[in-house]
């Protein structure tokens, strides 16, 4: 009975009996260290098991045929094997270390990131606001990063011995072609742009990505808030102005709008400056972003529009009555973006923007007006082939139409030129492991106006040093036409060229970042020409050069004092450059040989407060003394102004503010003016350039209504 059994099985289930298969092996990680505790199972089935502390794993299945084989464990990619389960024995299995970790290096030579979403923010949100020397604007908080200088006159940022026209300012990755508000010689303008709508900040001093363009120094990367979080409404009350905000969310789409009107005339009243003001300083500003979701993409349309006017009499050495000056200026920007996530790895970015801008300024006897119509056009793709080659190429075109009326008693001339760049793109993220990482790029742009064509190759690198350090090295060219200053009276010349030579060091654990950073720029190319101030006979030439290198360090540390969060920037930079009128190769006069910046936020919960105190300090500048031989060899004394403000949370929606800029009323040189003509014993008269005023106090009430009642404007002051 037994037997006929038995011989019954095998001819009823010879398969089951002979199908039984034992897959094996081991598995290490790249350095040939067991893996313990790792999956290793056939797609598919329930068939399995678990590697042991030898990283060894065995297990039988009764699949036949070619099969998946799936070796995963966390930090580590998964890996498949995919051949007949026959062969699947003593395997030798090794796993790669998952990239897409916090752990792994990224690419940080030359930028600063402030945001919430980037993996090391040097900056929040909130510091670009909360900064006390920063009065609310933007590139006020970025002066205090290392690589910028203090030209406090000017307002605008310079960055490692570059002029401020070096700087490139885009929203959602589209350029903004007038980031700043237009002002008067010695008084400084502040960026066009509120903080309220932007959450993300990339601010690139050097050797940045080959998908931005036109900028010989730096490019700082503003983007728009993707989905807000709730309804609010802000309401500002300020001793200068007043301002509204809004939000509205629906489904898939949203609207945030924000207004302000800003008038200098009552606070001058009350506090006078060194300016005789007809009309003090006025502006009406308004700007809103509109979001809509499309299916798997996102729709973003931006708008901004500003009106400012002013007119007052300026003391000059060479006339006694003063110089009369007025402004009246108009300006309309808006970009709208599409982006979208699309199947295989592919995503796709397309956008655009428009600027337009009047300016009519009135200088003594002369008439001014310049009209700028912009635009920039981009389409970009970008394929993820896997967790450690990602690759992005694009086109776009940048349109200027610039038209200037010159009128006075003297000369009647209209001036202009059209100018368009046509450019592509590519470049490469290559993320050999978690400790080592490169991206190459290179960057090509036709000019109509000039008939040329540049090539901007690109690299950067960097390598994991510890568990929380990194070195980075990064080496660019970069390619920017001349400003509308130069190229309204010509058009016959080439595009100005840097070389930019980048070695990072950071390390970033506990709340603290450390960031160390050498650099070397050369300049070629740099447009050179034979008066004070050009005119329509100006010879003009591309036989400028020049070099700026230095020493950036960032520290950064809200954990060691309690209820503190503070960072120290310094630079030393070391720059020379023949440029403009320029004789020879001398240190140009917006460039300080030393930059300290030292930021400070302590909370108090007793008092609800939060106060905040800024120090900024910087070195002498050039200037050229007529009463001695040489050109820009004197320097101003230094530059020092220690701000403070003060924060106070009425409710928790309430908040009363007040800072003082320059609390010891430091006084400050910006430069000098000399006379046209010596005296009778052959000396220049001269006169200090000071600021229009040594202090500005400010005091403002924020109040916000939000659907949880618990939102407030202290990410805005």
């Amino acid at each position: 009975m037994k037997i006929s059994v038995i011989t019954f099985l095998l001819v009823i289930f010879p398969s089951f009996l002979l199908a039984q298969t034992t897959i094996s092996g081991t598995v290490m990680d790249n350095k040939g260290v067991p893996v313990f505790g790792a999956n290793v199972y056939l797609e598919g089935t329930y068939d399995g098991s678990t590697s042991d502390e030898s990283g060894k794993f065995s297990f039988e299945t009764s699949e036949t045929g070619t099969q998946t084989l799936t070796i995963s464990y966390v930090s580590f990619e998964p890996t498949k094997i995919i051949d007949d389960v026959s062969t699947m024995k003593h395997l030798k299995i090794t796993l790669r270390e998952d990239v897409n970790s916090l752990e792994t290096v990224t690419i940080s030579a030359g930028s600063f990131s402030a945001g919430d979403n980037s993996k090391i923010s040097v900056l929040k949100p909130l510091d670009i606001v909360t900064t006390a020397s920063a009065l609310g604007d933007f590139v006020g908080a970025l002066q205090t990063l290392p690589g910028t200088t203090t030209v406090a006159e000017d307002g605008r940022l310079f960055v490692r011995g570059g002029d401020a026209g070096e700087t490139q300012i885009f929203i959602d990755g589209i350029r903004v072609f007038t980031p700043y508000s237009p002002t008067a010689n010695n008084v400084p303008t502040r960026g066009r742009f509120s903080p309220f709508l932007f959450d993300g900040i990339t601010f690139s001093t050097g050797g940045y990505s080959a998908e931005y363009g036109q900028a010989l120094s730096s490019v700082l990367l503003l983007n728009t808030i993707d989905e807000p979080s709730q309804e609010k409404t802000d309401i500002a009350i300020m001793s200068v102005g007043g301002g509204l905000g809004h939000t509205e969310k629906w489904e898939k789409s949203s609207l945030s709008v924000n207004a302000s009107y800003i008038n200098l005339g009552p606070y001058i009243a009350i506090l006078p400056d060194r300016n005789d003001w007809q009309k003090p300083f006025e502006t009406a500003s308004g700007e809103a972003v509109f979001r809509q979701k499309i299916g798997d993409g996102l729709l973003k349309i931006y708008g901004a529009f500003d009106t400012s006017d002013f007119e007052l009499t300026q003391e000059d050495i060479n006339q006694p009555e003063g110089t009369r000056f007025k402004l009246n200026n108009q300006n309309f920007y808006t970009n709208a973006s599409y982006s979208e996530m699309l199947n295989k790895g592919w995503t796709i970015f397309g956008g655009g923007s428009y600027t337009y801008g009047k300016t009519k300024v009135g200088i003594d006897e002369a008439n001014i007006k310049d009209t700028e119509n912009s635009a920039h056009l981009k389409l970009k793709l970008k394929k993820r082939f896997s967790n450690r080659f990602k690759l992005n190429f694009g086109v776009e075109q940048f349109l200027t139409d610039f038209n200037e009326d010159y009128d006075d008693p003297n000369v009647d001339a209209k001036l202009g030129f059209n100018n368009n760049i046509s450019a592509a793109f590519t470049e490469a993220d290559i993320i050999f492991s978690r400790k080592l990482a490169l991206k190459l790029g290179v960057r090509g742009e036709y000019s109509e106006l000039f008939k040329e064509f540049t090539v901007s190759p690109r690299i950067s690198f960097a390598y994991k040093t510890g568990k929380s350090s990194q070195l980075s090295l990064a080496y660019g060219d970069f390619f920017q036409q001349p400003d509308s200053e130069v190229l309204k009276f010509t058009n016959n010349l080439e595009a100005q060229h840097t070389q930019h030579y980048i070695m990072n060091y950071q390390y970033s654990a506990n709340n603290r970042i450390f960031r160390a950073e050498v650099y070397r720029k050369q300049y070629t190319n740099l447009v050179t020409y034979n008066d004070e101030f050009p005119d329509i006979n100006t010879t003009f030439k591309n036989n400028g050069d020049g070099f700026a290198q230095g020493l950036d360090l960032f520290w950064r540390d809200n954990e060691t004092l309690k209820n503190i969060d503070y960072w120290v920037s310094y630079s030393y930079l070391d720059t020379q450059r023949k440029y403009k009128n320029y004789p020879f190769e001398a240190t140009p006069s917006f460039a300080n040989t030393h930059n300290l910046s030292v930021v400070a936020k302590y909370w108090i919960n007793d008092w609800k407060s939060q106060i905040g105190f800024s120090y900024q300090y910087g070195s002498g500048r050039t200037y050229t003394d007529l009463n001695e031989p040489g050109f820009l060899q004197k320097k101003t004394k230094g530059y020092n102004s220690l701000s403070l403000n003060w924060a106070y949370l009425i409710s928790q929606q309430k908040i009363l503010y007040a800072s003082i800029n320059n609390v010891f009323a430091f006084k400050n040189v910006n430069g000098y003016q000399y006379a046209k003509t010596p005296d009778i014993n052959g000396n220049f008269a001269r006169r200090e350039l000071l600021p229009a005023a040594d202090q500005f106090f400010f005091v403002g009430f924020f109040w916000t209504i939000s659907d949880d009642g618990k939102d407030n404007q202290l990410d805005n002051l």
